[in-house]
C-alpha cells in the first residue's frame, strides 16, 4: 500500500517486485501517522508562543491584531454606548468669588474698586470639565445673585481679606448654598485657604477664632485623622497608594499664616457640628492646624491647601509638581465637579455665555517671579448679567 505522504515510485523500481517486511511496513505507517496528528498540533502551539511573546514584550494588543475574532464583537459593541445619566448635569457652571484688588499688589491695577481671580482657579475648575462665571465681590448684590442662579456651584478662592464688603458678601453666599441644599438642590462649595478661614469664622460666629501659624511658602503632607470615614468625601477615589503617600510625601502647598486647631474646632460647638476634620498639618513651628474638613450633611469641603496650585502655578519655589502632586490635584478637582454634576439647576444657555469668564482676558503677571502666573482682573463697570 502507498504511503499517505510518500511519493508514488516508478514501475521499473525494484522494490516494486520486491514484499515489504511486516516490520519496515509498520514502521512506515507509524511515522505517518505521527505526522499526519501532530505537525498541525506544533503550528498550533507555535502561533500561541508567538502571540504570547508578542503581548509580553509589547503590552496588550488591539482586537484588531489578536486575530480571533474579537474585532468584530468590539465593532458592535461600539455601537452601543451607555447612555448618560438622565439625573446628572454635564455642562456644570462654576461660580468663582473674586477678592479685593489685582492680585499683583497694584502693579497691574491700582483701582480700587479691582478685583481678580487667580487663572489657576479656573484652569483647575476647567480641568474637571466644568465651566466658569466670576461673582464679581463689588458688582450690585442684585446681579451677583442673580449669577449665583447661573452656576451649579461655588469656589472661595485664597486671598488676604477678612472684613468688610467681602466678608460679607462670603457669608450671604454661603447661606444661599445651605438653604439651595436644605431645599434640595445638591449644590457644592470648595473654600480655599482664606475660603476656610472665612467659613471658619462665619459658622462660629466669632471674626477673632482664628489662630496664628507659621506656613507660608511650605509644602506638606496631609495626616489622616485617626479611623476618619473618606467614604463620600473628596479622598473617595484617590487611589490607596496615593492616599499613603499624601501622608509620608510633601505633596500638598500651605500658603498660609492663620488657621484654626483641631482642639479648638472640636470644642467650639457651631464648627464641630458643621464640619467633620478628615486631615490635619503641622506648620513650620510643630504647631497642628486643620488642613482638610467635609461638612456633615453638605456638600461643603474645606481646604487650607492650596490643590490649585500643584498644576497651575510657578511662582512660588516650594509648589510640588512631581506626578503624584499633579494627580492629587486632578483628584481634588474632579470631586468638585462630579458634585456639581449632581446640581438640579439648568441655567438658561445664552445667560451662561453671556457671563462667562471667557467674556474677559486674563493678565500675565508671571514676570514678576512671585506671587500668580495669570489673574482675570474685574472693576465694576465690567458687571454684566
Amino acid at each position: 500500500m502507498p504511503s499517505l505522504f510518500g511519493s508514488n515510485p516508478s514501475s521499473s523500481d525494484p522494490a516494486n517486485d520486491t514484499v515489504p517486511s511486516p516490520s519496515s511496513s509498520c514502521s512506515s505507517s507509524s511515522l505517518d501517522m505521527w505526522n499526519y496528528f501532530f505537525v498541525p498540533i506544533l503550528l498550533c502551539l507555535t502561533k500561541e508562543l508567538s502571540l504570547a511573546k508578542a503581548q509580553t514584550s509589547t503590552g496588550l494588543l488591539l482586537p484588531s491584531q489578536r486575530g480571533d475574532g474579537s474585532a468584530d464583537d468590539s465593532l458592535i459593541s461600539f455601537s452601543s454606548c451607555a447612555n448618560a445619566d438622565p439625573k446628572l448635569y454635564y455642562r456644570p457652571v462654576i461660580g468663582i468669588l473674586s477678592h479685593p484688588g489685582d492680585g499683583a499688589s497694584g502693579r497691574l491695577n491700582n483701582d480700587t474698586n479691582a478685583s481678580y481671580i487667580a487663572a489657576s482657579y479656573v484652569k483647575f475648575v476647567e480641568a474637571a470639565g466644568a465651566r466658569i462665571i466670576p461673582l464679581i465681590f463689588n458688582e450690585p448684590e442684585e446681579i451677583l445673585f442673580q449669577k449665583l442662579e447661573l452656576v451649579n456651584g461655588v469656589l472661595f478662592t485664597g486671598g488676604w481679606s477678612k472684613y468688610g464688603l467681602y466678608y460679607d458678601i462670603a457669608k450671604k453666599i454661603f447661606k444661599k448654598v445651605i438653604e439651595k441644599n436644605d431645599r434640595g438642590d445638591h449644590f457644592p462649595l470648595y473654600a480655599i485657604c482664606l475660603g476656610f478661614e472665612l467659613l471658619t469664622m462665619i459658622i462660629s460666629e466669632d471674626k477673632n477664632i482664628l489662630e496664628p501659624f507659621s506656613a507660608s511658602n511650605q509644602a506638606s503632607s496631609l495626616q489622616f485623622v485617626e479611623n476618619v470615614n473618606i467614604e463620600g468625601t473628596v479622598f473617595q477615589r484617590f487611589p490607596p497608594n496615593l492616599l499613603q503617600k499624601l501622608g509620608t510625601d510633601c505633596l500638598v502647598m500651605q500658603n498660609h499664616r492663620y488657621g484654626i486647631s483641631p482642639e479648638k474646632l472640636q470644642n467650639t460647638p457651631n464648627l464641630s457640628r458643621f464640619f467633620k476634620i478628615l486631615t490635619t498639618s503641622t506648620d513650620k513651628n510643630n504647631k497642628v492646624y486643620v488642613s482638610t474638613a467635609q461638612a456633615h450633611g453638605y456638600p461643603v469641603t474645606a481646604f487650607q491647601w492650596h490643590p490649585e496650585k500643584n498644576a497651575f502655578e510657578w511662582g512660588l519655589p516650594m509648589i510640588p509638581h512631581s506626578d503624584d502632586a499633579i494627580e492629587v490635584t486632578q483628584h481634588v478637582a474632579n470631586f468638585l465637579i462630579r458634585e456639581a454634576r449632581r446640581s438640579l439647576n439648568r441655567p438658561a444657555a445664552q445667560k451662561v455665555l453671556d457671563n462667562l469668564i471667557y467674556n474677559y482676558s486674563p493678565t500675565f503677571c508671571g514676570k514678576a517671579g512671585r506671587g500668580f502666573d495669570e489673574v482675570y482682573i474685574f472693576t465694576q463697570r465690567q458687571a454684566r448679567i
